[in-house]
């Protein structure tokens, strides 16, 4: 790769200004993460559009159908189509459109009504919605190169990642406050009716809105790159022509540089293990160590302020010893901490040990961004976070299985936390194999 090209790539849009908009995105990408797709709207489809839902397949098992096909739709689009944003030049415009494909799929969930026979209508539009909204984190994680230098990627990546944390505690609390609370015909501090589900409507509303305002500023403020010959063939390669072009770049990277590979497979297994620690979390609080489920909300917010503080402090270090040793102490930390909360019991350890846990999830998933932003060829960014992508949804079955897994063999919900630390210490094991990435 010649020094123009790396010039044309690396630290484009640097100034504090651009660094902030950049991460404005994630703060506003909590709208579809934490309110849609997690906490908010799915519950909403599954207990409440579903519950009456005729015939002997739940509302929650065709929920989990449809995520689960849009996975396979993302993992064979993630890695060509950023592929195709690197070659075309046309990373900020596929992450405008993307992102506005996501919101209108948001703002159409305002059309779900609280009535089985919407419940497609619902399914539809948020596994579209899935696929968008990862496709759109291609671009938007290809940007990091352009916002940041080699000696500060590690603190852009990680005020990134908190924003997206601290964002997700902001919009969950006014949807809360101001919409679900309360029991009753009318909910929340706007008194709000619950009829035909209107207040959980509006609340997507409010999260499209929420989203796409924050989508703005990054369009904006950071420039769109010109098209590069870092990668022969794909700029003029058709879809089918283009996998063609990734197959080709994947037998070069083996014969280059394997680390890269070995890189996508160890953080492919240890994402999956910190997606398990969230997923699993507020089960475990509630039917192992007494955590009332009307606090379970506010473990929810600690959780998330612990993991944005860890991801803001870890990019320090990120910079100064590189993002493998970030990793390697983050995992090793929650598998400790993880290990004794298989012999404790009751709410204060579980508050103590859980928020430990917590606290070193976020500097995981920010350093393996940064890491693998550190080994991309310059130009090629977005092909590799496309396959980033892929892989994680290759094994995201893993620590589902595994904790129920455990959980079924030693009959005891506290077993499934074995599964979660076999999964991150596999993770552990195979990032240890592999070869820090050089600092510039």
């Amino acid at each position: 790769m010649s020094a123009q090209a790396d010039d044309a790539v690396v630290g484009v849009a640097t100034s504090r200004k651009q660094v902030f908009a950049w991460g404005i995105w994630d703060w506003g990408s909590a709208a579809f993460n934490a309110v849609i797709l997690t906490f908010v709207f799915s519950v909403y489809l599954t207990d409440g559009v579903g519950d009456d839902l005729p015939g002997s397949i739940s509302a929650t098992s065709w929920f989990s159908w449809s995520v689960g096909l849009a996975g396979v739709v993302i993992a064979v689009l993630a890695p060509v189509s950023g592929q195709r944003f690197d070659a075309r030049g046309t990373r900020k415009k596929s992450l405008a459109l993307l992102t506005g494909l996501t919101v209108v799929s948001m703002a159409g969930l305002f059309f779900v009504k609280d009535d089985y026979h919407y419940l497609w209508l619902g399914l539809v539009l948020l596994a579209a919605g899935s696929i968008m909204f990862e496709l759109a984190s291609i671009p938007y994680n290809a940007m990091l190169r352009q916002v940041s230098t080699p000696d500060n990627i590690g603190k852009v990546s990680g005020f990134g990642w908190s924003m997206g944390y601290f964002g997700g505690i902001v919009l969950l609390l006014i949807c809360y406050l101001g919409f679900i609370s309360g029991d009753g015909d009318t909910r929340g501090l706007f008194g709000l009716t619950t009829d035909g589900g209107l207040n959980i409507r509006l609340v997507a509303l409010l999260a499209a809105l929420w989203f796409a305002v924050s989508a703005i500023p990054v369009l904006l403020a950071v420039p769109e790159l010109p098209s590069t010959a870092a990668d022969p063939g794909a700029a003029k390669a058709g879809m089918m022509e283009s996998y063609k072009v990734l197959f080709r770049d994947l037998r070069e990277l083996w014969v280059a540089d394997r680390r890269s590979v070995y890189f996508l497979i160890a953080s492919a297994l240890f994402r999956d293990g910190l997606a398990g620690v969230f997923t699993f979390g507020a089960v475990l609080a509630v039917s192992v160590y007494g955590i009332g489920t009307g606090d379970v909300l506010l473990f929810g917010v600690a959780a998330n302020v612990c993991a944005g503080l860890g991801a803001i402090t870890a990019g320090v270090f990120d910079d100064r010893v590189g993002p493998k040793r970030v990793i390697v102490f983050s995992l090793t930390a929650m598998i400790v901490a993880g290990v004794v909360l298989l012999f404790v019991s009751g709410p204060l350890l579980f508050w103590v040990f859980g928020l430990v846990l917590c606290l070193f999830v976020g500097p995981a998933q920010s350093s393996s961004r940064t890491y693998l932003a550190r080994l991309a060829p310059p130009g090629r960014e977005g092909q590799f976070f496309g396959l980033y992508a892929t892989t994680g949804r290759a094994v995201s079955f893993l620590a589902p299985t595994l904790f129920g897994l455990f959980v079924f063999l030693f009959d005891a919900d506290r077993a499934g936390i074995g599964g979660l630390l076999v999964v991150l210490a596999v993770g552990l094991g195979a990032l240890l194999a592999v070869k820090s990435p050089d600092k510039v």
